[in-house]
């Protein structure tokens, strides 16, 4: 229980995010059950009903997962809640965030229950008012659900952002499924003008209510950029805009199949694709908020602009370590040891991880995360620059990938000087402290993603998941870059690290999405597309070592 009590804000912030995720596909599964499945379904034939038949099952398998991330979530809540508060469990099951919660999964499972049952003859009606009902009871665990004052239209709003969110990207695994059943021009063009049409609704409820939000969560400018908040609101807008352009480019290549019947559907399928994972990075940075009150609640210790630009200023990188025993805490346990030495007792550890407390830094503890962001930064700039030259024809350059394994040794042994190797603290016990735990999990996919990519270049393998590891490595990385937070007890320390941060995830993501488009696309059928998504990946990856370069604490 001490174990769960030190990672749940962590793994509250995952659990979240897949539930919203679950959430999204099942309702957007319903929605596009209800208004195009079925009413096209006659005038589409026999791929008519695999569609229906299709759409209906992912619908309840997601309303499933829906179910079981809901029930992790209160059964995690509750469990923190009665260890550390002291509340027995049917007091925590009374509150309004479990009751929504469990209403939430019951809703969920009826769902699931049609939908498996019923498949393409389950009652459209129906499960439309159920996914009303699930969307009510998701926006009561909400912000809004907890404002003193406006609270009725923010909870408005949030039902219809996340609306907006399952009608559009939740409706694209369904989408998928429907161009890859259907065949002809004149199917695809009609599959493709009415699901342009519900995304087109799915923008109009995020916008609407997104600008909203804004202007009652957020307030002003400072706010969007001086604030925890603000800042994860606007890596969501980016994103948000990147899913326009492809959602863009989706709509006129469907205007162009009414002009051109032979028009290729692949790009369509493949763009839809990237829009639903960047949809997923999004749905990670919305539950990433819900760790951090609104920027209008947070008016001290706000960052300005001034600060943001001293910060980011450029300066040489430092190139050179402090010792390892001039920092904060090594010195404060030879400290302890000294003393606890002199009165024959068992020195006391000067920081135990997943307490609570946060560890003491100095100057020195400054210039050794710097000095670790600096070389990182070296080796990533190198990557890229490497990967550009492979991409224009040099083949001595396709070993790239093997300086990844530089990094993640070079992590491995400067991530966490307080813990193993360098540091007192064992490697499993370190693992309690969230923040060393997802430095640790980051090693693996560094490996992953240096020995795949190395084999596929260098020794031209085909094998289709080693293939995609690099492009799928990097979204992840990203994606849990959004959701990463750092121990400092400053908070606008903290915040000014984690704004260099959120670049390089956004940056990560678009390497992944670029890789896949490349592997993916028809270079024939799609040579700009194609072309451009072949030099932004280390394009990319330049700028995150260029970033990193930048980095400072100071």
């Amino acid at each position: 229980m001490e174990l769960l009590v030190d990672l749940f804000g962590y793994l509250s912030i995952v659990v979240h995010g897949l539930t919203i995720l679950a959430q999204s596909v099942a309702l957007g599964g319903i929605v596009f059950f209800a208004l195009l499945a079925r009413p096209l379904a006659p005038r589409l034939g026999p791929p008519g009903g695999v569609i229906l038949t299709g759409t209906a099952r992912i619908a309840a398998w997601a309303a499933l997962a829906l179910l079981g991330a809901e029930a992790a979530t209160v059964a995690l809540q509750s469990a923190v809640l009665v260890d550390t508060v002291g509340l027995s469990t049917p007091e925590v099951l009374s509150a309004e965030f479990a009751v929504a919660g469990l209403v939430k999964a019951a809703v969920a499972g009826v769902i699931a229950v049609l939908l498996f049952r019923g498949r393409s003859r389950s009652p459209a009606g129906l499960l439309l008012a159920l996914a009303v009902v699930e969307l009510a009871a998701a926006t009561a665990t909400t912000h809004a659900a907890a404002r003193l004052d406006e609270r009725l239209p923010l909870l408005a709003v949030e039902w219809l952002h996340q609306a907006g969110a399952a009608i559009w990207i939740g409706g694209i695994p369904c989408f998928l499924l429907a161009l890859r059943s259907v065949q002809g021009a004149e199917a695809w063009r009609l599959v493709g003008a009415r699901y342009s049409r519900l995304s087109i609704l799915g923008v109009a409820c995020i916008v609407l209510s997104g600008l909203t939000m804004c202007l009652l969560y957020i307030g002003d400018w400072q706010g969007l950029y001086g604030t925890a908040y603000g800042v994860m609101v606007g890596a969501k807008i980016v994103m948000f805009l990147m899913l326009l352009g492809l959602g863009a480019g989706n709509f006129l290549l469907t205007e162009r199949m009414r002009r051109d019947p032979a028009t290729p559907v692949l790009r369509m399928r493949r763009f839809a694709f990237v829009e639903f994972g960047l949809g997923i990075s999004i749905f990670f940075a919305a539950a990433s908020l819900t760790s951090v009150p609104p920027a209008v609640d947070l008016t001290e210790d706000r960052v300005s602009w001034h600060e943001i630009l001293e910060r980011n200023t450029p300066v040489w990188p430092r190139l050179s370590s402090p010792d390892h025993d001039t920092l904060a805490l090594p010195a404060l346990q030879a400290k302890l040891d000294a003393e606890a030495a002199h009165h024959a007792a068992k020195p006391p550890a000067a920081f135990t991880p997943g307490s609570g407390d946060l560890p003491p830094r100095n100057a020195d503890d400054i210039a050794w995360s710097e000095y670790n962001h600096h070389w990182a930064g070296l080796c990533v700039a190198l990557i890229g620059l490497l990967a550009l030259l492979n991409q224009a024809g040099m083949r001595w350059a396709r070993h790239w990938p093997l300086l990844f394994l530089a990094l993640a040794g070079f992590l491995f042994l400067r991530s966490d000087p307080e813990v193993w190797p360098l540091g007192e603290i064992g490697f499993f016990e370190s693992l309690r402290d969230v923040e060393v735990l997802q430095h640790r999990a980051v090693l693996p996919l560094l490996v992953a993603f240096a020995l795949c990519e190395w084999r596929v270049r260098a020794r031209g393998w085909t094998n289709p998941v080693a293939v995609m590891v690099f492009p799928f490595m990097c979204v992840l990385g990203g994606t849990l870059l959004l959701t990463h937070s750092h121990a400092i007890a400053n908070v606008k320390e903290q915040l000014l690290i984690e704004l260099t941060h959120t670049p390089l995830a956004i940056a990560g993501i678009v390497a992944g999405w670029a890789r896949w488009l490349e592997l993916k696309l028809d270079p024939v059928n799609s040579p700009v597309a194609h072309r451009v998504a072949a030099w932004t990946w280390p394009v990319c990856l330049l700028l995150c070592g260029l970033m990193l370069l930048g980095y400072r604490e100071a």
